[in-house]
């Protein structure tokens, strides 16, 4: 396991719009790429600080560059953002290249987020950006900021500040689910269990972002 101290952006292989890299922090400084994303960081003109996954998309020319940041993990019961997951540890991790390409891939990445519960993760996309909730956030949305609340699992949130109240309600993939809600103003979000994603627009990123870093995660056991 590698630990840091301070945010770490994470990089997958799939496109990234110019928008999408202008709206990473600029404070964040270790770049750890996830198989063939080492490729889409060394175009930007960066060279990532570790390269993770099994490594099957991994250009010659990438291998050659990474050299010694190469962390193979074989096996293959796991996907490579899983493996990333696993390997480093930080205070908040910053995603891009995971949304708006291959389906499959994105809802395996979606699927990770519920199963490390106890990590801060932001999905940042060309349109959205996608975050855990966790048991307690206020996001300091304005009237009319669109606000969808996915469910992973069978899961209720009680909420303050959204047109459509949630409160009472039991949302499940099968079933109720919380897309296309919208804010009054600030929102709160108190959800009972490690279950539920929120999408807000990535034009949110700057002003939610304060709130995602400092929210207390859930424990190991979803707790």
């Amino acid at each position: 396991m590698k630990h840091y101290n301070h945010p770490v952006l994470i990089v997958g292989g799939a496109p990234v719009a110019d928008a999408v890299w202008a709206a990473v922090p600029d404070d964040i400084k270790t770049v750890v790429a996830v198989d063939g994303g080492a490729d889409r960081v060394i175009a930007q003109g960066l060279l990532p600080d570790l390269v993770v996954g099994d490594l099957d998309s991994l250009s010659s020319d990438a291998r050659q560059t990474c050299g010694d940041r190469l962390i193979h993990i074989a096996e293959q019961d796991s996907t490579d953002f899983e493996k990333v997951l696993r390997t480093v540890a930080a205070p908040l991790i910053i995603g891009i290249g995971f949304l708006g390409h291959r389906l499959d891939h994105q809802m395996a990445v979606q699927s990770a987020l519920v199963s490390f519960p106890d990590k801060r993760i932001v999905l940042i996309g060309e349109q959205d950006i996608v975050f855990l909730a966790p048991p307690h956030i206020e996001l300091p949305l304005d009237a009319g900021v669109r606000v969808s609340l996915y469910p992973m699992g069978a899961v209720s949130l009680r909420s303050q500040g959204l047109q459509w109240p949630t409160d009472g309600i039991t949302m499940a993939p099968d079933g109720r689910i919380g897309t296309s809600n919208r804010a009054t103003g600030p929102v709160t979000l108190h959800a009972d269990r490690p279950k539920a994603l929120v999408i807000l627009p990535r034009a949110q990123l700057d002003r939610c972002l304060p709130a995602i870093s400092t929210a207390t995660p859930w424990n190991v056991r979803g707790e």
